[in-house]
């Protein structure tokens, strides 16, 4: 009975620190990941920003402090200075970790966050500062500016489709020094459409009720990217591998870049990662909400639906494309019935072929080749997305059904949209935040497989292996 009782003893205590502790080896693995993250994003930290001319700068309001300390001016050395402290942190835990053998798994968690904030804060923060102390069309970014607009026309009762962005100021954002300029108010379509699905109108209308300088949308962008790493969290892989991927979602590059930038597309990827992970969960009805609400947040989402489609079962398939339709019907009806028109030029015929030529995809490079006439010049979009797009998705999806592996939807979904983009008219380098974090995700919904806490997709519950037992061997 002794003998029992101890060994029983022995397996808690083997079983630990898998479930509650991390290991000495995955923390170092964690500090030598943060580390290479820092070292990557620390010497563009802050380069390249709008070249804004403001007048004047006054600061004012809970981010003047930051204003001043950073000589009333955009200064990459606080940024920089945050992202070397990140890296003296890691390397103090990492020092640590070389003396005990197991730590809790909180310790994880709060490093990767930690840095990932010291990342993203200082920038996004400053900006959001020398904006508040200036006028709003400086240190912002037109997308994120015009959805700040879009969510006060929403809050005023006015559509944000069709409507003349002039009288707002979104056209002083292009002259750079807050002048207004005639050439721009004439040739700058942007001032006459808003690109987005209705879910960055909505959302931008609920964060505008925030109080200054908190009611810039960049905030919001921010926040979402520290939400990837939260959603990251609930795939059901091992722990160490759900840290690294979790910090690489939120803190490489182009995320830190985004959300200082203003680039938008975070709140919309954490739909996305939300869906594939509820799914591998078996929370159907859920994940259909965040795949819809992802939708209706940017359009790039619209390519994960059909791989996420087939992640779930026939028997709760038409339960959740009901709630999917349900969501993006009741975000969209109202700006869709109070100008049909506006609505489709500004989502499909503006967002789909009237930007300009640039970036490094297809386009450019036939512009190169001389192929294209001008960066505003047509572009054959549809035949290439008919021709190259369309039958790889197809194949894709074809093997997802065959297979019935899990990580195959989201792998199918990264390599997708990365043809997607490539073929479309305009390629900028932060695109690759899309079929990059469908790429982790492959990665960590096959490492839930292989540790058997994930079924093959649309396996039904009763076939399904316990929580615990391999799925394969090894």
């Amino acid at each position: 009975m002794s003998w029992r009782r101890s060994a029983g003893r022995a397996s808690r205590e083997e079983r630990r620190p898998n479930a509650q502790y991390l290991s000495r080896e995955s923390l170092l693995a964690l500090c030598a990941v943060l580390l290479g993250l820092v070292a990557i994003t620390l010497p563009e930290l802050g380069s390249d920003p709008w070249p804004f001319r403001p007048a004047s700068v006054e600061p004012q309001g809970v981010l003047a402090p930051l204003v001043r300390a950073a000589g009333e001016e955009w200064d990459v050395g606080i940024a920089r200075a945050a992202a070397f402290l990140a890296a003296l942190l890691v390397a103090g835990v990492a020092v640590v970790a070389l003396r005990k053998r197991s730590f809790p798994a909180w310790t994880g968690l709060a490093l990767a966050l930690t840095v990932a904030v010291m990342l993203i804060a200082p920038s996004t923060l400053l900006q959001m500062g020398l904006r508040q102390s200036t006028e709003p069309w400086f240190h912002t970014n037109d997308s994120t500016f015009q959805i700040d607009i879009a969510g006060e026309l929403v809050l005023d009762g006015e559509n944000p489709y069709g409507h003349d962005y002039r009288p707002e100021g979104l056209d002083r954002f292009y002259t750079r020094d807050g002048s207004i300029s005639p050439r721009v108010r004439r040739t700058e379509v942007a001032l006459d459409h808003f690109a987005y699905f209705p879910g960055a109108a909505i959302s931008g209308a609920v964060w505008r009720l925030m109080p200054e300088p908190l009611d810039d949308y960049r905030l919001f962008v921010a926040l979402c990217t520290l939400g990837l790493f939260a959603a990251a969290m609930l795939i059901r892989a091992p722990l160490p591998w759900r840290l690294v991927i979790g910090v690489l979602l939120v803190a490489n590059p182009i995320a830190v870049r985004s959300a200082w930038f203003g680039q938008n597309d975070a709140p919309s990827m954490l739909g996305v990662v939300l869906a594939f992970a509820l799914v591998t969960r078996r929370r159907f009805m859920w994940a259909a909400g965040a795949l819809a609400a992802a939708v209706l947040l940017k359009q790039f989402a619209v390519v994960a639906v059909p791989f996420v489609a087939l992640m779930i079962p026939r028997r709760d398939l038409l339960r959740a494309t009901a709630v999917f339709a349900g969501v993006v019907m009741v975000g969209s009806l109202p700006f869709f019935v109070a100008d049909p028109g506006a609505f489709i030029d500004d989502t499909v015929k503006f967002g789909a072929g009237t930007y300009r030529i640039v970036g490094y995809g297809l386009s450019a490079i036939l512009l190169r080749a001389g192929l294209l006439e001008d960066h505003e010049g047509s572009y054959p979009f549809v035949i290439f997305a008919l021709a190259l797009w369309l039958p790889l998705t197809v194949w894709l999806l074809v093997q997802q059904r065959r297979q019935r592996e899990e990580w195959l939807g989201a792998a199918g979904f990264a390599l997708s949209i990365l043809v997607l983009l490539f073929v479309g008219r305009t390629f900028n380098n932060y695109y690759l935040a899309w079929p990059a974090t469908g790429a982790a995700l492959a990665a960590l919904i096959a490492l839930s497989a292989r540790t058997g806490t994930s079924a093959p997709s649309g396996t039904p519950a009763s076939s399904r292996p316990p929580p615990g037992s391999r799925t394969s061997p090894g």
